[in-house]
């Protein structure tokens, strides 16, 4: 879930290769593995051993997929020819590490810290080179008119490090090489990414501090255990008095060497329409009169055993060859294992849709068992890490030859509790008696976090959010409790539905009506993306077919629908809402916050303690208010974004209705720029503080300066440009708005200090967009290219702000005469006084 989350249009390409693609400027340059680096040149060449001078009957060995020796303190690989020039995942993960060397959510043992896929290939002279593999550019035909050649002309693959030939094996069909002084040395190919350093402020290795721990082989992989001991500076920064000072960082890491299938799985091609992760190459096949970037979902290999393929070709449920399995930490708190492996478990219905049975399973860690490692990258787990860290994540390792899924370290943070229970509290509470407390028993919270441990587990599985996926359902159906205990609270667990907090007291909703689970997008996802097609032999024989699959899938229900987590601008894409209809959804949210409210001191009561926890409570109430308007604001210049095809004949792009937009405000008007009177408890803040009068007013601001930007105007102009009959305009929002937020001007009332902050906010908000105090700078994307932020100069919008400003400024002055409340007269000549700066003083 990363719980609190990720811009993801970086997230969708985030692939095994994506370290592999080029030296990053700054990195340190990297040193030929047999150099003697003490005196600063090369060691003379010895030139080949007879094989027992070299391995000696002195020397621990090991078989994997290549042998390792170990003689005295030397450490050496033997591979064999068969080895040569294959594509070897090279993954690397922090063991341990110091509570001091974290920096954010990076820096716990189980954390992965570079990956790499590389090849060994011999060179001239004896020597053996490393070199490092990118899949950005491909190409596979290799005929007379094919690209094949051309591309690997111009995708030279760089060498990493070279190694002298010790000794060849006994049969002459592979080589020995010294590789001590590369494992005891520093570089991004077995230990930290260059990012990941500069993050953590690491620099020098202390090589006196640092040592090789061992190195094992299995059949599938090689594991190097280090210890490395770099300088880490703290930054600098103003008044810090460490700033650029160093010390010593230790960390115990493990670099797992995996050997990737030789004939890679068949790739299954993106589509928008289903919500995976993806990886991604230029295809220069792929598009015979230009240049084509294939995009291949990420997901496990999953097929029928030999024996059973005519089982599954008739639509039985059969076993897969190879279990998706995933271990429990043994470090995990022995109470919570059952939840965990529940939520995995849970996703077995899910891959009966797409024919398998115990597709997937979770599995406590072997304890005493000496092959089995938690660092081994064969083996998937659920990693507990004791921090106050309130999150968790699910990442995962793939193939980027083909998107195959490698394996996956689910990070568990101790204190995602923490977030479980405010959630939960603050959503549910009224209609969970269970959660009117600030220690939940362990069964709810084993609950919770078998919720949890589903979603991360999705991500793992390939899946991203679905945003969308909340919206598809009518807000009503969230009180039905009938209809909730058949279809949930969302279509999805991989949304950021969280909790129902629409249902209401009376509707005696249960936990299945309030959790939510594995829905029926879950379902249909795996499906779409394990679903075994042996009858098509290539990723683009299955187009037709899939395309069919999904386009039949959504006629019939569209509570398939994926919406993706990375666009701003659909009102149906947001996290933590619920329903088609935010308002309304909105509306019941809020009505079970007020009676959050009084309880807050009942609720939060302990002993020996203070009112740390009642605090708490009432800033996760706002919190949650905060959401709800949120939630409704993004309505206002929304637009709907639908992923199709051609053979679906539905457009893409839809503006938000202007009834709809209307009705947001309304709401904003209403619940909001009417003073939240509710959330004014007097007799709470003489125990929590004074200060949280205001709270709402932070509240306030952010809706008002979202409202009354560039971006939210210039979208309504483009809204006016494209259908003018039908718009909702930026004149028409502004006018909508002054009349709730200035309604004290038509009526000569008093306006009591809450409006009048509101008002200098909505004054201020007016000014900055005719009068900015400086000019965006446009932001670097992570392609290189700027993003320059919308802006009202070229466009309608400033003149139609400059016309509303004269606007209000007359209405105040005409209102001024009549009003006879003296903090209310100063107020609007402030504001008058502002608006006329804003535009020109000499007004």
């Amino acid at each position: 879930m990363r719980i609190k989350f990720l811009a993801l249009f970086a997230a969708l390409f985030f692939t095994a290769g994506s370290f592999a693609q080029k030296k990053l400027p700054g990195a340190p340059p990297q040193v030929t593995a047999n150099a003697d680096t003490s005196k600063g040149k090369p060691a003379p060449k010895k030139g080949p051993k007879p094989y027992d001078k070299v391995i000696t009957k002195d020397a621990l060995s090991a078989t994997g997929f290549f042998k390792t020796h170990k003689v005295e303190d030397k450490y050496y690989f033997e591979i064999p020819d068969s080895m040569l020039d294959r594509d070897i995942l090279v993954v690397n993960r922090i063991s341990k590490a110091a509570a001091g060397n974290r920096v954010g959510m990076m820096g716990y043992g189980g954390d992965m810290i570079g990956r790499r896929v590389i090849q060994f290939t011999k060179g001239p002279e004896d020597n053996l080179f490393l070199k490092s593999i990118s899949f950005t550019e491909i190409a596979s035909d290799t005929t007379e008119n094919g690209m094949y050649r051309s591309v690997m002309n111009s995708n030279l693959q760089p060498l990493e490090a070279s190694f002298e030939i010790a000794a060849y094996s006994p049969d002459k069909k592979g080589v020995v090489v010294d590789v001590t002084k590369y494992i005891a040395g520093d570089n991004d190919i077995l230990f930290f990414d260059s990012r990941l350093k500069k993050m953590l402020n690491l620099t020098q290795l202390q090589s006196d501090r640092s040592y090789i721990i061992g190195v094992k082989a299995f059949p599938m992989n090689i594991e190097i255990k280090t210890m490395k001991t770099y300088n880490k500076t703290s930054p600098s920064s103003p008044g810090n008095p460490m700033s650029g000072t160093s010390e010593p960082a230790s960390y115990e890491l493990n670099s797992s060497m995996v050997m990737l299938p030789k004939v890679p799985m068949k790739a299954r091609y993106f589509d928008p329409r289903v919500g995976y992760f993806a990886t991604s190459s230029i295809d220069f096949d792929a598009n015979p009169q230009g240049v084509k970037r294939v995009i291949m979902a990420v997901r496990w290999r999953l097929e029928p055993k030999d024996e059973d393929v005519e089982k599954y070709l008739r639509g039985e449920l059969v076993e897969p060859k190879k279990q998706i399995v995933y271990y429990i930490d043994p470090a995990t708190p022995k109470k919570w294992i059952p939840y965990l492996i529940q939520g995995i478990n849970d996703w077995q219905v899910a891959f009966e849709q797409a024919g398998f049975k115990n597709a997937i399973v979770g599995k406590v860690a072997p304890v005493g068992d000496s092959t089995w490692s938690l660092d081994d990258a064969r083996n998937s787990a659920i990693v507990y890490k004791p921090s106050a860290v309130a999150n968790a994540s699910g990442p995962n390792v793939n193939d980027p030859r083909s998107g195959e899924i490698i394996e996956s370290h689910i990070n568990w943070y101790h204190n995602v509790m923490e977030l479980l229970r405010n959630w939960y509290l603050i959503q549910a509470a009224t209609s969970d008696k269970r959660a009117q407390t600030m220690v939940f028993s362990d069964s709810l919270m084993g609950e919770l976090i078998r919720f949890v441990s589903s979603h991360e587990v999705g991500h793992t599985l390939g899946l991203r959010h679905n945003f969308g996926s909340s919206s598809t359902i009518p807000v009503e159906k969230l009180r039905d409790k009938k209809w909730l205990e058949e279809h949930g609270h969302t279509p999805s667990i991989m949304d950021y539905a969280r909790f129902n907090y629409v249902a209401q007291p009376e509707d005696k909703i249960g936990e299945k009506g309030l959790f939510p689970g594995i829905g029926e997008y879950d379902r249909w996802a795996i499906q779409w993306g394990y679903t075994w097609l042996p009858q098509f032999a290539t990723a683009k024989d299955e187009e037709a077919f899939l395309n069919k699959l999904v386009i039949d899938s959504l006629t019939k229900n569209p509570r398939l629908f994926f919406g993706t987590e990375s666009d701003p601008n659909d009102p149906r894409n947001q996290n933590e809402d619920l329903g088609d209809n935010a308002m309304v959804a909105g509306m019941y949210g809020i009505k079970n916050l007020q009676r959050i409210v009084p309880n807050i001191l009942k609720w939060s009561k302990g002993t020996n303690t203070g009112y740390e926890d009642a605090q708490t409570i009432y800033k996760e109430v706002v919190a949650q208010y905060n959401r709800y308007t949120g939630h409704v604001r993004k309505n206002i210049g929304g637009i709907e974004t639908t992923p199709s095809f051609v053979e679906q004949g539905k457009t893409v792009y839809k503006y938000t209705p202007k009834s709809k937009q209307k009705e947001a405000v309304k709401f904003l008007q209403e619940q909001l720029f009417t003073t939240p009177k509710w959330l004014l408890d007097k007799n709470l803040f003489a125990y929590i503080g004074v200060n949280n009068v205001g709270a709402f007013a932070n509240v306030q601001k952010t809706n008002i300066n979202s409202l009354l930007s560039a971006n939210t105007l210039s979208k309504l102009v483009d809204f006016e440009r494209f259908d003018p009959a039908n718009a909702y305009t930026a004149s028409a929002l502004l006018t909508d708005l002054k009349n709730g937020i200035w309604s004290e001007l038509k009526t000569n009332a008093a306006i009591d200090i809450y409006r009048r902050d509101l008002q200098k906010m909505y004054v201020d908000a007016l000014v900055k967009l005719v009068k900015p105090e400086e000019k965006p700078k446009a932001p670097v994307m992570s392609t290189g290219r700027t993003f320059q932020p919308p802006t009202i100069d070229d466009n309608d919008g400033l003149s139609v702000v400059k016309g509303h400003m004269k606007s209000l400024m007359n209405e105040i002055k005409t209102a001024l005469p009549s009003v006879k409340d003296s903090q209310t007269r100063l107020h609007l000549q402030d504001v008058m006084e502002r608006l006329k700066n804003g535009l020109d003083p000499s007004i």
